[in-house]
Formats: structure tokens, C-alpha cells, sequence
């Protein structure tokens, strides 16, 4: 007989071995759901780490809870936890059995809820199904249900309370400690040297005379007289090149009066 619980209803479970499945609608914009279990002890808390099975822990120490593998069935996506009650250490009064989303908030997750299963009865129907509702939409994190001892048995408490802290929250609500490292800020990248252009060419300011190349071997225009530097008056010879005085060229030799041409051959003798 399957129990339809509502939040808050308990019910004892003759099983002592369970499956605690979550299973929810896919879609889109819905977020993966992923189910984890806490083993609490006295005072409400964990009494390790270790009582911690999620998906980066997936089976606990003793083998006694574990998390199996997702599955994809027609009515829709499943995650699931099993844990053998009647052998846990009597230090454990309780297993919470939890959701966490990612990506999203529970707002966006549709038909969520738990079905508890006798383990050793492959294919029965459930023992009890609690439809777990988003309080507010902005959970990230829900306790689905509880089982818990009471006498020499367990049962199952349907609770669907949720957490916006997500599974960090939730876990350390229940005294697991959480190293979260501080990504170091990251340094902005040194900016490439400036490398500042190159001058423009200044015209020297003591040049007085553009000199123009020839073309090529054909007649030049005149070339103007170069105008005073700086506007000073100039004396009327030009000083020579850089300013030293030149020597004055040399006379021309006189002729040789005793010059007398060469012997010619007959081909330059008139007849």
C-alpha cells in the first residue's frame, strides 16, 4: 500500500532497507536535480564529513548509504539514494534525503517528488510519495524527507524545507565544513609598451641652398641665386663653400716658342 504524505506526515516503514527516489519532469529552462543524503547523529548534526553522500561523494565509509546513478524512465528523470537502516551504527538517529538544483532555482522544476521504495522488492509499488512544492521559487536547495529512528524501527517524515543557499547551505546547516577558496583576483594584463612614432623629418634650419637633382643628362634651368640666410645682409662675392677663402687658380703657362708639330703621314699632306 502506497502512503500519499503530505509536508509534515510521518509514517513507519517495515522495510530496513530503502530507496529514496527523486524523480521530476525535464525541459526546458528546468534545471538538473541531484539528490544527497546526510547520516546525523546527536545534537542534529553530522558527526564526520563523511556522513556527507552527494555527488562528489557518492557511496559513504561503511557502504550502508550511497547514491546510484541517474536514470531516464517515461514518467521522467531519477536520482536516488539507498540506504540498509537496519545495519547503520546506532549513532545514527537519522538520514536526510535532499535535492539540489543547478543552474536554477526550484521555481523552474516541475512535478518533484519522492517515492520511498522497499530495496528488496525489485519492481513494487512505492511505500510512500511525498509531491515536494518550492515554498517561495527561490530554493536551491530542498529536504525532500527524513528517515528516522523511533523505538526499534524507522519511519519517514515527509518535510519540503527549502534552502536559497543551496547545497553549501544546507550542508552546513548540518555542521559539514565547507572549504570554499577565494579565487585569487585575477591581475589585468600588462599593457604592451608604447612605442611612439617616429619623428616627422624637421628641414635643417641652417640649409640655405636646395639643391635639385639633374634630370638625366638634359639642359637645367638656371639655378636663382641662394637667398641671404636669416635675412642679413651679404656681401656681394659670396664667401666660398663653408665660409674659408679658396686660393686663387693659377695662370696658364705661355706657349713654347720653339712648339713644333709632329711628323704627319701622307694622309694629312695636301698635294
Amino acid at each position: 500500500m502506497t502512503h500519499a504524505m503530505v509536508k509534515g506526515s510521518n509514517v513507519p516503514l517495515d522495510a530496513m532497507a530503502v530507496r529514496a527516489v527523486l524523480r521530476w519532469t525535464p525541459g526546458a529552462g528546468v534545471p538538473d536535480v541531484d539528490a544527497s543524503a546526510l547520516l546525523i547523529g546527536a545534537g542534529g548534526r553530522v558527526r564526520s564529513d563523511e556522513d556527507f553522500v552527494f555527488y562528489n561523494q557518492p557511496r559513504h565509509p561503511s557502504g550502508l548509504v550511497r547514491r546510484l546513478p541517474k536514470r531516464s524512465l517515461p514518467e521522467g528523470l531519477t536520482d536516488t539514494i539507498e540506504a540498509d537502516l537496519n545495519a547503520l551504527d546506532p549513532s545514527v538517529d537519522q538520514v536526510v534525503i535532499a535535492a539540489s538544483s543547478d543552474g536554477a532555482a526550484f521555481g523552474a522544476v516541475r512535478d518533484l517528488r519522492i517515492l520511498v521504495y522497499d530495496a528488496a522488492a525489485a519492481g513494487g509499488e512505492p511505500l510512500a510519495v511525498f509531491d515536494v512544492r518550492a515554498e517561495t521559487g527561490e530554493e536551491t536547495a530542498i529536504i525532500c524527507g527524513e528517515l528516522y529512528r523511533r523505538g526499534d524501527g524507522w519511519k519517514f517524515r515527509a518535510v519540503g524545507q527549502g534552502y536559497p543557499t543551496g547545497l553549501i547551505g544546507l550542508a552546513t546547516a548540518f555542521g559539514i565544513s565547507v572549504d570554499e577558496a577565494e579565487p585569487e583576483p585575477q591581475q589585468p594584463a600588462p599593457a604592451p609598451p608604447s612605442v611612439p612614432p617616429a619623428p616627422a623629418p624637421v628641414p635643417d634650419s641652417q640649409a640655405t641652398v636646395l639643391h635639385q637633382q639633374p634630370s638625366y643628362g638634359y639642359p637645367q634651368p638656371a639655378v636663382p641665386a641662394p637667398q641671404p640666410a636669416y635675412g642679413y645682409p651679404q656681401p656681394a662675392s659670396a664667401q666660398p663653400a663653408y665660409g674659408y677663402p679658396q686660393p686663387a687658380p693659377a695662370a696658364a703657362p705661355a706657349p713654347d716658342p720653339n712648339f713644333v708639330l709632329p711628323p704627319q703621314g701622307p694622309q694629312f699632306i695636301r698635294p
